[in-house]
């Protein structure tokens, strides 16, 4: 289906601190056993590929334009309806043998979903080769993060690959995980964020190097052109992060702390694309849409609370991204940003949440589920005084006379608005 045309729709160091407004934490997936990715899997749908021209050291490779992306945006005309946009993220990416990663690939398949995988750099350097890894103001090699297996990192190649045949978006979530410390990414100055990102970018374009690795195929992507945002760990470090990532050309940051579900606007000549708060059912307080976040609020400082809180609490975290979700959808249209990890804390709850809200949302009329690049390329096309009009919407709030009367008048005269 065309995610953007008007004729179809689309649709470690985990440090745990409760907060009651919802708070930012991010953390590694835990180890598990292994389950191969399907290399089978990696296709395009039909679509014709160059013979891949190999780049570097030939662990990525120039095949040709993504595949399995939608048409060409287009602006939207006068009194339309705007499209109901919702970006599932994953901070990380690394498969580890729990099977999350084929998980989400399969059930983005069967909607006609895309999503942004945030890899982190270090889910692509062997773990004997660490003390390549010269982060800022830390030692040689450290990482709060756990270093994959030479088993887990090929998986995470082939799934990689595959994400991005199939139409997904690959982000960056960077490298060490830095949150607590002197060392903090925090803390750290341009100068520090531009040595991580190039570092980010180097383990992803010479794993073969790194690696020794000469039979596993390349990655079908130039990653300098394909990196165009990413998330930082714990969504700190923004302020010093931007002027480095508008310098590198990337289009969009989603490390903003505790937005609110309202159209966006650039910061720093970037779009800045936050999680948001929504509401947090039978708690009288909203949480960050994260799944780090919910977890946080329900079992506090452990993810692996007693079972017999399961069965609630996934229903709690689905309500609460379901109520995100409504909340926009019947409203502004504010686009709709979803966190996550492959993880599988308070056995697995977060997961399946998710996996319940993909399918209860998918198929309904205007929603569209894409990638945060595929999102900003919308933006991008849109009529800068329509963009600045659906601004003035607030959260939980409906143009009065519905959406043809709001957006048909001229941007500069302000209609009045319902909230709900």
């Amino acid at each position: 289906m065309n995610a953007f045309s008007r004729r179809s729709a689309v649709g470690a160091g985990l440090g745990l601190v409760a907060s009651a407004a919802g708070l930012s934490g991010c953390g590694s997936p835990p180890e598990t056993g292994t389950k191969g990715p399907n290399e089978a899997g990696q296709r395009a749908n039909g679509a014709r590929r160059m013979a891949p021209r190999l780049i570097g050291d030939g662990s990525t490779a120039y095949t040709g334009r993504q595949p399995n992306q939608p048409a060409a945006p287009v602006r939207m005309e006068p009194g339309e309806t705007p499209p109901q946009f919702v970006v599932f993220s994953w901070d990380g990416a690394g498969e580890v043998g729990n099977g999350l990663f084929p998980r989400f690939l399969e059930l983005a398949e069967q909607h006609d979903a895309r999503m942004t995988f945030f890899l982190s750099g270090l889910y692509l350097l062997p773990e004997s080769q660490k003390r390549l890894y010269r982060p800022p103001n830390n030692r040689v090699g450290a990482s709060d993060i756990g270093y994959l297996t030479d088993g887990h990192v090929k998986e995470t190649l082939g799934y990689v690959r595959q994400s991005w045949l199939r139409g997904h978006e690959i982000g960056t979530h960077f490298n060490g995980h830095f949150c607590s410390g002197t060392g903090s990414v925090a803390n750290w100055s341009p100068a520090d964020w531009r040595s991580e990102i190039e570092q980010a970018r180097q383990f992803v374009k010479t794993w073969r190097t790194s690696t020794g690795w000469q039979r596993e195929q390349p990655l079908p992507f130039d990653y300098d052109k394909e990196l165009v945002g990413g998330r930082t760990p714990c969504l700190l470090g923004q302020e010093n992060l931007l002027p480095v990532a508008r310098e590198l050309g990337w289009r969009y940051d989603a490390s903003s702390p505790g937005g609110v579900q309202r159209w966006p606007v650039k910061k720093q000549g970037l779009w800045d694309l936050p999680l948001q708060g929504i509401p947090f059912p039978g708690r009288g307080f909203e949480v960050l849409s994260m799944d780090y976040n919910i977890l946080a609020n329900q079992s506090i400082s452990t993810t692996r609370a007693p079972a017999y809180n399961y069965p609630s609490w996934r229903a709690q975290a689905t309500q609460a991204y379901l109520a995100g979700f409504r909340r926009a959808y019947e409203t502004n249209r504010a686009p709709y940003f979803v966190g996550n990890h492959f993880e599988e804390w308070n056995g697995g709850i977060y997961m399946d949440a998710v996996e319940e809200t993909v399918k209860r949302i998918a198929d309904r009329k205007d929603v569209r589920i894409v990638s945060f690049r595929q999102f900003v390329d919308w933006l991008d096309v849109q009529d800068p005084a329509v963009l600045a009009r659906l601004r003035t919407l607030g959260v939980g709030e409906r143009p009065a006379g519905g959406w043809n009367r709001f957006l048909s008048r001229t941007p500069s005269t302000r209609m009045p608005s319902t909230t709900t």
